[in-house]
């Protein structure tokens, strides 16, 4: 199994196989427009356009599981994210990413890759790791996605190879898709 048995959802309500995204570099992400970490969208938007011609492309999923920060419908998403970050990658339909509800393309993306820690030098970290000990001590053990703007790193294989915390920098994430574009 790998990421292109999965089809998942556009905007519209059709259905799309990711399968039409064979060979090329994907960065899935979690998001919310009503979230801390939404300006986020500002350097995805750059990272993409860096890479576009390189065959690499974010595929965005609303999600309204985390203090309920995308609860707008799929076009008022896509309003905002167009007139306000000016995204020209895919924004898919809303969906959830955790629990039994959660969508199979983002439960095979966290067997593939799990929580790993938010970074520590963040200053948001504190916060959330504050947030999620008093939920749950053992949080860190836990497989699912903690927050919105979590992003995972596909190949053109289809392989998961790396999964970003929203606390991750910038530099980071680009430094990897980077490598995995030149490859």
């Amino acid at each position: 199994m790998n990421i292109y048995d999965f089809t998942v959802k556009d905007g519209d309500g059709n259905d799309v196989s990711l399968r039409d995204y064979e060979g090329k570099v994907l960065l899935i992400v979690n998001t919310a427009t009503e979230c801390g970490f939404t300006p986020q969208y500002d350097y995805l938007q750059d990272l993409y356009e860096k890479y576009a011609d390189d065959d690499f492309i974010v595929l965005d999923f609303p999600c309204n599981q985390f203090g309920h920060q995308a609860p707008g419908s799929h076009d008022q998403i896509f309003e905002f994210c167009s007139q306000r970050f000016g995204i020209t990658f895919p924004i898919f339909d809303k969906i959830e990413v955790n629990g039994d509800d959660a969508h199979p393309l983002f439960s095979y993306l966290k067997s593939e890759k799990g929580f790993n820690g938010f970074d520590e030098f963040n200053e948001l970290t504190p916060t959330l790791i504050d947030m999620y000990e008093k939920k749950d001590p053992n949080y860190a053990s836990n497989p699912d996605i903690k927050w919105n703007f979590t992003k995972f790193l596909v190949d053109r294989s289809g392989n998961v190879v790396k999964r970003f915390e929203p606390t991750d920098p910038q530099e980071d994430v680009e430094n990897h898709c980077h490598e995995l574009i030149m490859e």
